[in-house]
């Protein structure tokens, strides 16, 4: 018998308004937006910086070479630097022989702690200048993860501005909607007339 009476409450109500059924309607979108778009906003977004990252990383790996280089100049006495999320290093000169073309010298980066003598690896891109190592698996899954939380963060603050949206039109419409009513029955309660 309860669940009849809410049924027919919901279905009819003279105070029910057509501002209220879209609230309701839209609050019901909702839901579905968020359980269902933004996860898959997140997922498709991932999956293409996925692939991108990875491409990155065969390019990288493609133009770069590693070599085994000495330290033969004196590490800076500046603060080591993190460069993106590797061991802090600095910057230091290096020495190392070519196969064709004799031994080289360059400024390169280096673990920080490294002493002169020391030997150690560096990258080097198609110019022969000291570069990053190319971006191996776990950054790749890093930067996959960090842009689809980022995307379906995105996803879900569109769908929640969205619904504010449509909620704050529905208030000013049942606000008129109101006022309307008041206007027509306020004479009969008060006396006064319009």
């Amino acid at each position: 018998m309860r669940y009849r009476l809410c049924g027919r409450r919901l279905r009819h109500s003279p105070l029910r308004r057509r501002s209220d059924v879209v609230e309701a309607w839209t609050l019901l979108a909702v839901a579905v937006l968020l359980l269902v778009a933004a996860p898959l906003v997140g997922v498709f977004t991932a999956w293409w910086a996925h692939d991108d990252a990875r491409a990155t990383a065969r390019e990288q790996r493609a133009e770069r070479r590693q070599i085994r280089a000495e330290v033969v100049g004196r590490t800076s006495d500046a603060l080591p630097m993190a460069q993106g999320g590797r061991r802090p290093s600095v910057r230091t000169t290096v020495r190392w022989t070519e196969p064709e073309g004799g031994p080289r010298t360059a400024t390169a980066r280096v673990p920080a702690g490294t002493r002169n003598g020391d030997t150690v690896d560096v990258w080097l891109d198609s110019r022969g200048r000291s570069v990053a190592p190319p971006a191996d698996s776990t950054a790749v899954w890093q930067h996959t993860i960090t842009i689809g939380v980022c995307a379906t963060g995105g996803a879900v603050a569109v769908i929640l501005l969205g619904h504010a949206v449509v909620r704050h039109a529905a208030m000013r419409r049942r606000l008129a909607e109101w006022d309307q009513e008041w206007a027509r029955t306020e004479p009969e309660w008060t006396g006064r007339r319009a």
